[in-house]
């Protein structure tokens, strides 16, 4: 078994939008971020006690995995947590894709063991869970989770994992005020049962719930983003104005409102982190206190909106 506990975070770092090409507009939100910004980032998210970095392979095609270990090299190993992912769907044919992928990620990284590796997707189950046995043995990965499976593919990897005394010890889905299909499949309620922690990603819906946003003031036209949300606007108003309400009563802002969210349901969001003031938000986030009616209405108002922010790579829960 796994003898040091995996540390749970409030919140998670995520670098996604780390990946980009480093090309003006070509960027995952069209902008351009250079290693001194992500350094001030990072400075400020460590001097916050935000400590869990997540990551993977897949974004950027290893750009953010090593922008990321650049940036985090000035700190001790033992300073930060370090979550990437095995994705099948860009496996090789060798005879170990998995112990590949995970020996791109530390050199990407500049580590000798990662402390959260995920299964990126659910491809097939039964092929890919039993290649993580081995990494957890030799040490290179300490903890084990899986993203974007249902609930019986998540209690299939935990069998597999079970039977070589392990587990999976985390569960990431997309999670947010407008996507909330974990908790209606009993994935939330499982994890709680089991003491499994739960990182929800796309919890602001890649900014259409900061408050930024809305049909006067549209997503940038051209961006992938602008084609998802841009049509929806109108129909998340009243939801982004109670989160904005909300925010100013507390002194802080609707996307803060959106996170705390996400942590009074017992998750820990993963926020993605490009500019520091976004830690700042962070911050606050950890410290505001949502009633119980305060809840109800935000679920309230996000089910009247009735839009599917379901990505083209979720599969339906």
């Amino acid at each position: 078994m796994t003898i040091d506990n995996l540390k749970i975070p409030t919140v998670a770092l995520g670098t996604w939008a780390w990946g980009e090409s480093g090309e003006i507009g070509n960027g995952y939100f069209g902008s351009h971020l250079t290693r001194p910004d992500l350094e001030e980032v990072a400075h400020k998210a460590h001097a916050a006690g935000f400590t869990l970095w997540d990551t993977a392979l897949v974004y950027g095609m290893g750009r953010s995995e090593t922008a990321l270990g650049e940036v985090l090299r000035r700190y001790a190993r033992s300073d930060y947590q370090l979550s990437t992912k095995f994705n099948p769907r860009i496996a090789g044919t060798s005879d170990d894709p998995v112990a590949d992928m995970m020996e791109q990620s530390l050199a990407n990284l500049g580590t000798d063991y990662i402390d959260l590796y995920w299964i990126h997707n659910p491809a097939d189950v039964p092929r890919w869970t039993p290649h993580l046995i081995p990494l957890l043995k030799s040490g290179k990965v300490k903890h084990i989770g899986v993203s974007n499976h249902n609930l019986s593919e998540i209690k299939l990897a935990d069998q597999i994992l079970g039977d070589a005394g392990f587990r999976v010890e985390a569960i990431q889905n997309h999670y947010s005020l407008l996507y909330r299909s974990s908790e209606h499949a009993g994935i939330l309620d499982y994890c709680r049962n089991q003491g499994i922690a739960f990182f929800a990603y796309m919890v602001l819906e890649q900014g259409a719930l900061t408050g930024r946003y809305g049909p006067e003031n549209p997503m940038p036209q051209g961006s992938r983003r602008a084609e998802i949300y841009n049509g929806m606007l109108a129909q998340l108003k009243a939801l982004t104005d109670k989160l904005d309400s909300i925010g100013q009563s507390q002194g802080t802002a609707a996307s803060a409102v959106a996170t705390a969210w996400a942590i009074a349901k017992g998750t820990t969001p993963i926020i993605g982190v490009t500019k520091p003031h976004h830690v700042d938000g962070l911050v606050q986030a950890r410290s505001i206190t949502l009633t119980n009616d305060d809840i109800a209405e935000l679920e309230a108002l996000a089910d009247a909106a009735n839009v599917n922010t379901r990505g083209f790579w979720e599969q339906e829960m």
